[in-house]
């Protein structure tokens, strides 16, 4: 596995490294999501939530939507499988 594979894995599982984000993915698996609540729903600052939400986009995992002031988010397919193909690929002893 290459140094910037190595990278982008850490990126994903990042992702997944902090309970406010699985609570947010959580959410996101029920539909889109407006930040606004994910902010109600969570209780945080939105600073707290910008910082979560660019970690979650940069990902892959998140996919983001601008509608006026409001960005609404939802879970990304293919991020999703691109996580999963990442860890099979990481643990698999065959590979």
């Amino acid at each position: 596995m290459s140094a910037e594979k190595y990278k982008d894995s850490a990126a994903v599982f990042r992702a997944f490294s902090d309970v406010k984000r699985i609570h947010i993915i959580g959410m996101l698996r029920r539909g889109e999501r407006c930040a606004c609540e994910i902010l109600a729903e969570l209780e945080i600052s939105q600073p707290t939530l910008s910082h979560h939400m660019k970690i979650l986009c940069d990902s892959g995992i998140v996919l983001p939507r601008k509608d006026g002031k409001w960005t609404h988010y939802s879970i990304s397919p293919e991020g999703v499988r691109h996580a999963g193909n990442l860890l099979k690929e990481l643990t698999d002893k065959d590979a």
